[in-house]
């Protein structure tokens, strides 16, 4: 994380400062118990990815309102902690980055209401822009990600997830946040429509992107780095690229039928993350993410070279190159 902010922050690094105190003021309030629960989400760290492509995207345009944009930016990433708090809620997690979740340690209704608490409080933050547009852009990205989510229950352990699904899927549940966070950049920078319509795009891309490469790790890397059980969403019943193309490239041998019938549940789950490590899976997965990082590119071109544009294109190149 260290290294992230040094290189990669360098333009927003004051800046991130702030979306930092504003995250920890969340749990200043006056009742102890909540000060306690909230206290303990937002304390369990995060990349601060999103809210540093509200603050880089803002400062594209000169004369960005920073009064206005570090609000906005400090929304977004409270708004990505509170889903991270509900889908724990919903997938009945335990851990998350090596830690208890708030629903372990609360219980899920406890959990679900301090999820509902932080939207609130995003919402309140955006708001503090006083743009109408930026109130709209985050009431649809709420719709979206609860479209995602929804769409992902009901079809858990449903063995005829495609490759069409699964990317409307992560349109909604995670590009549809980074699309956001770039948007809102852009619009409370009052930059041209053009810009901002580049700064969707971008965000879009680079938000797909980041969940197949996420996708990726939940079977390639340990448990250590990812902070859960390797191939989770697939003992969770979640389809992502690499089992669909598991699926795909070995209709009739694969495990996954026997995962989620719950037969030999474990010895299927090994032999599956053994099939996708030593096949062209894995090759095959960052391929179509690079895809989408190659639109991110093309979507800063119109953009003239400054230390924030810089940056967003060398976080495009991290979002694949990243091992958590």
């Amino acid at each position: 994380m260290g290294n992230l902010r040094d290189s990669l922050f360098a333009p927003v690094e004051s800046e991130i400062v702030l979306v930092e105190e504003g995250i920890k003021a969340v749990a200043d309030v006056d009742y102890p118990w909540l000060a306690e629960l909230l206290g303990y989400i937002v304390s369990s760290g995060g990349k601060r990815l999103r809210p540093a492509l509200t603050l880089l995207t803002g400062k594209l345009k000169d004369g960005c309102n920073l009064d206005l944009l570090i609000p906005v930016a400090t929304g977004v990433e409270l708004l990505h902690t509170a889903t991270l708090v509900h889908d724990d809620t919903i997938d009945l997690s335990h851990r998350r980055r090596g830690k208890p979740t708030a629903a372990n340690i609360w219980g899920w209704g406890i959990a679900t209401l301090a999820g509902d608490y932080l939207f609130s409080k995003a919402a309140e933050l955006v708001s503090q822009a006083c743009n109408i547009r930026a109130d709209r852009l985050f009431a649809q990205t709420l719709t979206a990600l609860c479209t995602g989510e929804l769409e992902e229950s009901f079809t858990s352990f449903d063995q005829n997830q495609t490759r069409q699904s699964y990317l409307r899927r992560i349109g909604n549940k995670t590009a549809s946040l980074f699309s956001m966070a770039t948007e809102s950049g852009g619009i409370v920078a009052e930059a041209s429509e053009e810009a901002i319509q580049a700064l969707r795009s971008y965000g879009y891309n680079l938000g797909m992107a980041f969940q197949i490469v996420d996708d990726i790790l939940d079977f390639t890397a340990g448990e250590e780095e990812l902070g859960k059980p390797v191939a989770s969403d697939l003992l969770q019943g979640h389809l992502t690229l690499p089992a669909i193309l598991l699926k795909e490239q070995y209709p009739d041998s694969n495990p996954i039928r026997a995962i989620f019938e719950k037969r030999e549940k474990e010895q299927n789950l090994e032999l599956a993350i053994e099939m996708i490590r030593s096949s062209e899976i894995v090759p095959e997965c960052y391929r179509v993410a690079q895809d989408f990082t190659a639109e991110a590119y093309r979507a800063l071109e119109i953009f003239p070279e400054s230390p924030c544009q810089r940056a967003l294109l060398e976080l495009t190149d991290y979002v694949v190159e990243r091992q958590k």
